[in-house]
Order: structure tokens, then C-alpha cells, then sequence
């Protein structure tokens, strides 16, 4: 079969299995990002979760010896929530990032690029293929931006023409020579209201991110939270959207196609309060079909003792102080010393719990809570 003919024929297909847009790059070094990403790693700019070696995610042959072309694929996801349950004083409420809403988009992204797979299979049985979503090797952006799927923003965000940065990106990496698409003109401009909202100054200019101060990264961290990001966050209680919100490319842009990717009121905006104490079997019943999961559920719980300490609400009080004082985790005892003394109300109960508290940080952050007490009468 022509490779042209190919091409057309699963085009056609990827529209009716859901996937929004499609694009075919080559499949050659990708030069400016290996510049780009050990610039990357000297400046200390990487998040961490980054998988696989400099040449790994810069040369697709290392991944597929053979590898002749990639296909890159795009699904839109919704930047509104219908019906968004509102915050009150008695129910104080968190926030997952758009790319957290409905089903985890890994196995959204993987369904359709496997049944893109047995489609070119059934075309071309001895094709051979890699599929990657998010956690490969290949830099899904770099793919993206190559296969003419968007341009790369000054918020490193893959814009659409049609969806704005609101998509999902997912690739193929294949030993068919397919004809590449052309890249998308930058259209970014002069503009930089991405970088001038950023609330923690993470976009060091127009695409260089420093991931370890981004607020989507920190969220997703395990330890202490450093104080000069806590402030930042606010009911964040998963990733951050700020960079998207802002981009003018993105006005206007909301779509509803995939149902499995519509959000769900409690998941998406969350209660804060039943966070604290949820048991793991309720956690993974709750949370556990979203991507925001995947950290397991101390991230969660220690952004949501810092999101009711900014609310200061003192309907939490009772919840946080046994918490404190029960938690077996240092983090989430420290982290709930600190909210307490942010929220103003339980002097005396952090006192005793020092008594009994024996981990130096944890201490400290009782301290700290205790500072916080003493400014607020």
C-alpha cells in the first residue's frame, strides 16, 4: 500500500475512533531539544520525573531501532466546569487542574493510540510501532510541535489552532516513511501574559520553565512544601492552570467532546475537610481513576492542610488539631501544626502537642504556627 494512501486511511480512522487531530513528523534527532534540555538539567530546571536518558528523549531510534516517522496525536479537553459547585464558609473547597478532570487522559490517550496501532497492523502486518503517552522517553511536545499538531507557547504549552493549549498529547513512533506535515507558525508574538502571571515566577522567559518552581510540579511533591510556596498556592490542590487561564490563544476555548473527560463536581473541586482523614480504600475509590492520583494521596492531603489554613477556617480545626497529633506521617502533622497557627484558633492545642512530638521539623513547623498565632492577636 502507498504510504499516501496510508496516511489518508488513518487520518480518517483517528476521526472516528476520538481522536481531534492528527500529525505525522519524521522521525530524526531532535537537535534543539537535546541544546534545550541540557541547558535544562545545568540549570537545575528539570522537575525530576522526567523518564529515560538525554539521548533517550532526543533520539527516537534508541527507543524504535528502526523508527522512520512519528505520529502525533491530540484529544481537546474542557477548560469549564458546568455547574461548578461553589466554596462556602461550613465547606471550604480545593482545585484540580483541567488536566486532572475525568479519566486518567494516560489511559484515555493509550486506548486510542493502541486502536490506531491494530489499525496500521491490520494495514501493514510487519509495522512496527512504539506508542507513548505523557511517561515515554519522547518529549510529547517536541513530537506535537514537529507533526504541525500546535506551536510551543512562551508557557511551553503545545496551542492549538482549533483547541487552544486545552488538549492531551499522545505519539507513535513507526518504521513507515510517511510524508511529515508542516509545523504551525509561532503566533505568540510580543505577548507575555503568561510569564507576567505566573505566581511563582516559574517561566523564566518564553519557553524555558523552571519546573521546580512551577506550582503544577509542587503540588505533586511529597515533602514540605518551602514557605515561600505555600502562599502561592492557595486551594490548589493539584497542578496549576494560571500560564493557560491568561494565554489570549486560549479565550473562548472550551470543549466537550469525550464524556470521560467531562469533570466530576467532588472530584474536581474537592471538599477539603474529608481529604484530611480519608482512608486509602477511600482515596482510591474517590480519587483513584484520575490522573491528579497518581502520587498516591499525601500531596493531596498536605495541599489541602495548607488551602484551609489560607481560608482560615475555623470550622477545620477540630479535624487539623487530630491530625497534628495523630498522623503517622511527619509531613502531614508538621504541614497541619502550620495551617493550625495560619487559622488562628488553637494556641493551647499546639502547645500540647509539642509535648508529645519528637521529629525536630515537625517542631518547627509548630513553632512556626505559633509564630503565626502571635502576629494574629
Amino acid at each position: 500500500m502507498q504510504t499516501e494512501q496510508l496516511k489518508a486511511e488513518i487520518i480518517a480512522y483517528s476521526k472516528e475512533i476520538g481522536i481531534d487531530k492528527i500529525g505525522f513528523a519524521s522521525a530524526d534527532v531532535f537537535s534543539e531539544l537535546r541544546e534545550r534540555l541540557r541547558r535544562q538539567q545545568e540549570l537545575n530546571y528539570q522537575s525530576g520525573f522526567e523518564k529515560g536518558t538525554l539521548e533517550e528523549r532526543t533520539e527516537p531510534d534508541r527507543l524504535l531501532p528502526e523508527a522512520q516517522s512519528i505520529l502525533s496525536i491530540a484529544i481537546a479537553y474542557p477548560s469549564r466546569m458546568k455547574d461548578a459547585p461553589k466554596s462556602t464558609k461550613e465547606e471550604r473547597r480545593g482545585l484540580f487542574a483541567r488536566a486532572s478532570w475525568g479519566i486518567d487522559y494516560h489511559k484515555v490517550l493509550r486506548d486510542r493510540l493502541e486502536k490506531l496501532e491494530a489499525f496500521i497492523k491490520e494495514k501493514i502486518p510487519d509495522a512496527r510501532n512504539k506508542v507513548m503517552v505523557d511517561t515515554g522517553e519522547l518529549s510529547d511536545r517536541a513530537v506535537a510541535e514537529r507533526a504541525g499538531i500546535g506551536f510551543s507557547g512562551k508557557n511551553t504549552s503545545i496551542i492549538t489552532p482549533e483547541f487552544g493549549s486545552y488538549v492531551y498529547l499522545g505519539e507513535m513512533i513507526t518504521n513507515i516513511p510517511f510524508i511529515p506535515d508542516e509545523p504551525v507558525d509561532d503566533s505568540c508574538g510580543t505577548c507575555t501574559k503568561c510569564i507576567d502571571a505566573c505566581p511563582t515566577g516559574a517561566i523564566v522567559e518564553g519557553g524555558q520553565l523552571n519546573a521546580q518552581r512551577c506550582i503544577a510540579f509542587l503540588t505533586q511533591t511529597k515533602d514540605y512544601l518551602p514557605d515561600e510556596f505555600r502562599s502561592k498556592i492557595g486551594n490548589r490542590v493539584y497542578g496549576c492552570d494560571t500560564c493557560q487561564l491568561v494565554c489570549p490563544k486560549n479565550k473562548s476555548i472550551d470543549f466537550h467532546i469525550h464524556p470521560e473527560l467531562e469533570p466530576e463536581h467532588d472530584v474536581a473541586k474537592p471538599k477539603l475537610k474529608p481529604m484530611l482523614q480519608i482512608s486509602n480504600r477511600a482515596f482510591k475509590e474517590t480519587f483513584g481513576h484520575i490522573a491528579g492520583s497518581w502520587r498516591g494521596k499525601k500531596p493531596l492531603q498536605r495541599n489541602a492542610l495548607i488551602a484551609l489554613g489560607h481560608y482560615k477556617d475555623k470550622t477545620a480545626a477540630d479535624e487539623m488539631i487530630a491530625v497534628m497529633n495523630n498522623d503517622p506521617r511527619p509531613v502531614i502533622r508538621g504541614t497541619a501544626a502550620w495551617a493550625l497557627g495560619k487559622i488562628g484558633t488553637s494556641e493551647e492545642a499546639i502547645h500540647v502537642a509539642m509535648e508529645n512530638e519528637q521529629d525536630e521539623q515537625v517542631l518547627y513547623e509548630m513553632e512556626k504556627g505559633l509564630e503565626f498565632q502571635k502576629e494574629s492577636q
